[in-house]
Parts: C-alpha cells; sequence; structure tokens
C-alpha cells in the first residue's frame, strides 16, 4: 500500500464517547458509519479539502481494545481507545464523572463513610485527568505518523494531559473552543494556565471568549487564531420550498420558524423560544403560524411536557435524532426564518447550517452569534438580548410579518456562509494554522 504523504493532524475529543453518544440513541457503528452531527467532522471535511488528513481520537469506557474505523462521510480515520482499566473501575462507583462536588459524585456520605472524604475528595479532584490513557495516546499518535495534536477545548483536564504527551512527543499542540468556558476542579487552577503558556496556538472563533483567555491567562493575541467551525454549502444549501413543505406534509401558506439541534432546555434556550411562540400565537397571523422543531436529547421528556402545557398548537416536533443531512437540510428549507435562543455555545455550526440553506436567523447573544452576525442584519440575521422571550418574539415578527424582507435576509445569510464559512475557507485557514503555522513556531 502506498504510503500517505499528506500531513496528519490527529483531533483529540473531550469526555467519554458513549456520554455523548447514548443521549442520542446512537450506536458505535452508526456513529462510525454515517454521523455528521459534530463540528469535529467539519473540520475532517475541511480539512481533507486542504490536503491534511486527520485521525479522530476518542475515550470509551466501552471497549477493552482500540478500535479503528473510517468515516464515511468525510474519510477521516476514527481511533477508540479504551479508557485505562482504574478510570473504568472507579466511573462504576460514582453517580457523575463530572459533580462538583463530593456527595454530588459518590452520593451521601453517612456513618462510617464519612471518614473516605478526604481521599474521595482527592479523586474527584483528579478524576478527569484519569481518564484518558496517556501511553495507548501516545502510540496512537506514533502510530499515525501524526505532525500536531489538536485538542477539543482547552478548559478540560484532557488538555492538560495531551500538552504534556506532546510535548515528551515533540509535537505541537493547539486547542479549541466549542463551548467549555469553565473549570471542574481546583486542580486545573494551577495546571491550566500552565498548559496555556506551553501549546502552541488555539483556535477560537469567538471574540468574546478569545478576549476572555488573554485577560485571565494573559495568553499572547499572536497565539490565537479566529478560524470558524466550517460547513459544505454544497450540502447546506436552498431547495424548493414549496415542494419540501409538499413532502413533509406543511401548509404552504403557513410561516414557518425552525429550530434543530439537541434537546436540552436550559442550554439551548427552548423554554424561551416556546414563552416566545407563545406571544406569537397572539399575532394576528397567529393561526397561520408553524413551529418546527427537529431533534431529541435528555431534556425530551421535560419539552414534551412543557408543548402540553402550551397547547401544542402549531407546534411540529421530530422526536429523534436526524443523521442524515439531506434530510435535515429539507426540514431546514421548509422553513421561513430560523430560531436559535441559545444561553450557552461556543461557536454554534446549527445556526449557519440554517444560514447556508437561505434562511435568516434570530438569535439571542450566545457566545460566537455576533461573530456570525458581525455586520448585523447585512449578515443575514437578528441579534437580541437573552433570556428575553419578548425581545425574541418581537423579532421573528419582523420576519413573519414582511415576507420580501425576510427573502432578502435569507439571501443574504447565504453570502455570509459562502464567503466566511465554507469548507474551502475555513479548511485553508486550518492548515495555515495547524500545519504551517506550526512548522512557523
Amino acid at each position: 500500500m502506498a504510503q500517505d504523504d499528506r500531513p496528519t493532524v490527529a483531533v483529540v475529543l473531550w469526555g467519554i464517547l458513549e456520554d455523548f453518544l447514548d443521549p442520542l440513541g446512537i450506536s458505535f457503528e452508526a456513529f462510525c458509519r454515517d454521523f455528521t452531527g459534530s463540528y469535529v467532522f467539519g473540520y475532517a471535511d475541511a480539512l481533507r479539502g486542504a490536503g491534511v488528513r486527520t485521525i479522530l481520537i476518542y475515550i470509551s469506557c466501552r471497549v477493552t481494545a482500540p478500535v479503528r474505523c473510517i468515516h464515511g462521510p468525510t474519510g477521516a480515520t476514527i481511533c477508540i481507545l479504551p479508557a485505562p482499566r482504574f478510570y473504568r473501575a472507579l466511573r462504576r462507583r460514582v453517580r457523575h464523572p463530572r459533580a462538583r462536588s463530593v456527595g454530588a459524585m459518590f452520593g451521601p456520605l453517612t456513618g462510617l463513610r464519612r471518614l473516605l472524604f478526604p481521599a474521595l475528595a482527592v479523586l474527584r479532584e483528579t478524576i478527569l485527568y484519569l481518564e484518558t490513557p496517556i501511553r495507548s495516546l501516545g502510540k496512537e499518535i506514533r502510530r499515525e505518523r501524526c505532525s500536531a495534536v489538536l485538542c477539543q477545548e482547552y478548559e478540560y483536564p484532557r488538555f492538560d494531559v495531551c500538552t504534556a504527551l506532546a510535548w515528551m512527543l515533540r509535537l505541537p499542540v493547539f486547542a479549541t473552543f466549542q463551548g467549555g468556558d469553565y473549570q471542574r476542579s481546583r486542580l486545573e487552577r494551577y495546571l491550566r494556565p500552565i498548559s496555556l503558556r506551553a501549546c502552541t496556538g488555539l483556535i477560537i472563533a469567538s471574540q468574546a471568549e478569545a478576549s476572555r483567555v488573554q485577560a485571565r491567562y494573559g495568553v499572547p493575541g499572536i497565539k490565537i487564531a479566529a478560524v470558524a467551525n466550517p460547513i459544505d454549502p454544497a450540502v447546506w444549501s436552498p431547495l424548493d420550498r414549496q415542494a419540501v413543505r409538499e413532502k413533509l406534509g406543511i401548509p404552504a401558506t403557513a410561516r414557518v420558524i425552525v429550530w434543530h439541534g439537541r434537546v436540552s432546555i436550559w442550554k439551548k434556550g427552548l423554554d424561551i423560544l416556546l414563552d416566545a411562540w407563545r406571544q406569537l400565537r397572539n399575532h394576528p397571523a397567529g393561526e397561520n403560524l408553524r413551529l418546527l422543531l427537529v431533534g431529541t436529547g435528555h431534556d425530551a421528556e421535560d419539552l414534551r411536557r412543557m408543548i402540553a402545557e402550551s397547547g401544542g398548537d402549531g407546534v411540529l416536533w421530530v422526536e429523534h435524532f436526524i443523521q442524515d443531512r439531506g434530510a435535515v437540510r429539507e426540514y431546514l428549507a421548509a422553513g421561513d426564518v430560523y430560531a436559535f435562543p441559545s444561553r450557552h455555545e461556543g461557536f454554534p455550526v446549527a445556526p449557519i447550517e440554517a444560514m447556508a440553506c437561505g434562511l435568516p436567523i434570530v438569535a439571542a447573544d450566545a457566545r460566537g452569534v455576533a461573530d456570525i452576525l458581525a455586520e448585523g442584519e447585512a449578515s443575514g440575521g437578528v441579534m437580541v438580548p437573552g433570556d428575553d422571550a419578548s425581545a425574541f418574539a418581537d423579532a421573528l415578527c419582523r420576519f413573519v410579518e414582511d415576507e420580501e424582507w425576510c427573502r432578502e435576509m435569507g439571501d443574504r445569510a447565504r453570502h455570509n456562509v459562502l464567503t466566511r464559512y465554507s469548507t474551502e475557507v475555513v479548511g485553508s485557514q486550518l492548515r495555515a494554522v495547524l500545519c504551517e503555522g506550526a512548522h512557523a513556531n
């Protein structure tokens, strides 16, 4: 077999893989075969177009030996490494490995169990450092002849571990921001500044987050690259709205507001969206409005209850995680305007997907949104204060009432994506940072 001479980047993902997949009802096999619902596959696709090979490294408690496969849509190598045996044994005895207190992690300490508090406190501080298999991770990086390491989230213990490992392997190490902006233990307070000073660079698309990192850790601006999460505008593109609506059973004359993603009520602001929806239903055109929700997650039962309590009139909920991007595209194309009420994000991909499909967006001012709508309405959307259902409803109402302006804003949204977030544009930026920039440093 001919040797692949392309530079190879190891992308090391945070957490435990099944903690991400289980709430979505996705198996390892389906994940490797056709899953695309993560920023990392946009990275892999963009880097492939720029002539860079990627290996995506995950950690799991359900495998006992490395598992490798080729990701169907992107051609990236996926490697699932077993978590260390000690961590797997420990995890079976904790309630929540990312809990912020001993009681929440190990349960109430009563009777003689109180004597264990000092030891359990130490474990709580270190448990997330123990989940990374350092030896097998280093072996995999050497095996794949990686020229750089990229970690998901610098505000996570695995970044500290990977920084030390990359130093031992004499490789440049980078990290990207995807929403993690807080620490979980006291130990991180001491190790994180060291890791951030030692790393080669950071990829932070959000200007607000870049400013926070510079202010808190003293990271020089030259180490921060403002590179966004990419999407493929050929995959995410407008369709014939009326034809899609006929296929999906949505009235041709309805005004449709769309949301898609993982159902996490507080984080995604779905309570705000439903509150805004109730207000919109009192609009003169309320009977002709539809709210199309696409997705599921750990808060699905709560969302079902909230929809029922609000009467559910006009709400269409596709309650499963759709892996087929073509199907998601159809749901987006059926809409007139996209709603993005999130409270907490890194650099969100969902609104960019909608914009690529020709939808204008109404978005709360979560981190990353101001960067997407940097030129205000000229960028193809409207940003409103977070946690303000009335402001969100008013902004949606503008798009509902003025169809011509709505279409014009949709055209602006699509242009914004083509010029700033396409795989071609972002791929060249990522290569410059991870390959060319690493050699320069």
